[in-house]
């Protein structure tokens, strides 16, 4: 992923990961994320933000949904920012997998709900 951010400048001022849910984080321990995010951050010198963006719906997996419409609705509003010192900031919203693209999507609204000019989804992996 930072291989990638050098040789393809995304624009971004500060990394962003997809948060999980209070409730699995605690299942899982940990967030792949938040990981990812820290990681890539060190790597290519760019800040990463915890705490802004966080998941409001305890939701199902998004592997457990089968259809782009399902995955829509299910993560539908389950994201928001608790900080709304976003204002002209370009955000890279970072995640594990991107399967319909729908958590990227929710994600950027909130986002952009709290004043990001804009919002770019980078993902470890694709599923097509």
């Amino acid at each position: 992923m930072a291989e990638y951010l050098h040789e393809n400048r995304v624009p971004g001022d500060m990394l962003v990961p997809v948060p999980l849910h209070i409730k699995r984080l605690r299942e899982r321990g940990y967030n792949q994320s938040g990981l990812l995010a820290q990681k890539l951050g060190e790597r290519v010198s760019m800040p990463v933000i915890k705490g802004h963006l966080y998941r409001i719906k305890d939701s199902l997996p998004q592997a457990r949904t089968t259809t782009v419409d399902e995955r829509r609705k299910n993560v539908d509003k389950a994201f928001s920012c608790r900080y709304e010192d976003l204002h002209g900031k370009t955000l890279i919203l970072i995640d594990d997998v991107c399967t319909s693209g729908a958590t990227l999507e929710s994600c950027a609204a909130a986002l952009k709900a709290a004043g990001a000019e804009s919002v770019w989804g980078f993902t470890l992996a694709r599923e097509i």
